[in-house]
């Protein structure tokens, strides 16, 4: 049996500037972490002929080609495994559609095990391009590349997106005590919404597309906020960085309707009343996580927890997409 993982994500700065619509024209810069929550894939060899594959649903079919499931079609596809004979298993630890960036980690766990299974070695960058590929190419979602990359890399990495779909990625140049104070005081809590990224990412990715001036304005000044997050990270100034992250959301709602809403808004300014510093929501927007820097932890986790928001603790991750046994 096969087994892989890949882990969830959290933006730390620069989001959204990851999508070809704005990277093919002006160059994207992000922050993202990999954290401890992850996606797994299992794989094995049956006796039965079909291809089974378990996931929110159960399918049986003869080959790879009959799948209902897009990503998990377009990957054996792409690596010419027919799927027969074969059983694969999806499972994780977080709810898709909650802006954990859980589309690419699935992806990347799944072409990490498919490799395995044909006994190929794979590296970060080739995983990541390949994930890429079949969501963005084969599947024409309207996505950027953050949620593959940093699935594959695992840590808390840069990453310049290039015209012509190069990506450049290096890890931040962080102390070891600013990243454990990183780690202690960063705070998420679950809203309990689900929705879809491509739903919420449709609309900037037309309007970068038209070269509309608000959205390419907006982007502009976000990329900015993410140079501006990595110098106060890699000198150590967490209070900047949390300053940055409530600017960062501000100008985030702007880019669609979708992004927020009452009840979001009301929970965002209860915990900036009550301990935290900055904060946003994590991913396209809609729902998900709303993630905190917190002055004042014990305050905050007891105002999130009167409202009636989990909080989901976490450590960073730095093995990225993995093999757990093969």
């Amino acid at each position: 049996m096969i087994i892989s993982r890949s882990p969830l994500r959290i933006s730390l700065g620069g989001g959204g500037t990851d999508l070809p619509s704005y990277y093919e024209q002006h160059t994207g810069f992000l922050i993202a972490a990999a954290i401890d929550k992850y996606v797994y894939i299992t794989l094995h060899d049956t006796f039965v002929t079909d291809l089974i594959v378990k996931y929110s649903k159960l399918e049986r079919v003869p080959d790879a080609s009959r799948l209902e499931h897009p990503i998990i079609r377009e990957a054996m596809a792409l690596l010419g495994i027919s799927g027969r004979a074969m059983e694969l298993t999806s499972m994780a630890d977080i709810p898709a559609g909650t802006g954990l960036g859980s589309s690419g980690s699935f992806t990347t766990a799944l072409l990490k095990a498919l490799h395995a299974w044909k006994k190929n070695l794979v590296h970060p960058a080739e995983l990541a391009e390949q994930a890429c590929d079949i969501e963005l190419n084969r599947l024409r979602e309207p996505i950027g590349k953050q949620d593959q990359y940093i699935a594959a890399y695992g840590g808390i990495t840069c990453f310049k997106f290039l015209p012509g779909g190069k990506v450049e990625a290096w890890p931040l140049k962080i102390s070891e005590e600013t990243l454990y104070n990183l780690e202690d005081n960063l705070l998420l809590f679950f809203t309990g919404y689900s929705r879809s990224a491509s739903a919420i990412l449709k609309e900037q990715d037309t309007k970068s597309k038209a070269a509309d001036a608000s959205m390419i304005e907006n982007l502009h000044f976000v990329k900015d906020l993410g140079f501006q997050s990595q110098r106060a990270l890699e000198t150590g100034n967490l209070h900047e960085f949390a300053r940055l992250m409530d600017v960062h959301w501000q100008r985030k709602k702007e880019r669609s309707g979708g992004m927020s809403n009452a009840q979001i808004n009301e929970w965002y300014d209860l915990a900036m009343t009550n301990g935290a510093l900055g904060g946003k929501l994590i991913g396209a927007g809609g729902g998900g996580f709303l993630m905190f820097y917190a002055d004042d932890k014990a305050k905050l986790r007891h105002a999130m927890r009167g409202a009636g928001l989990k909080e989901v603790r976490f450590r960073f991750d730095f093995e990225g997409t993995k093999l757990l046994n093969s």
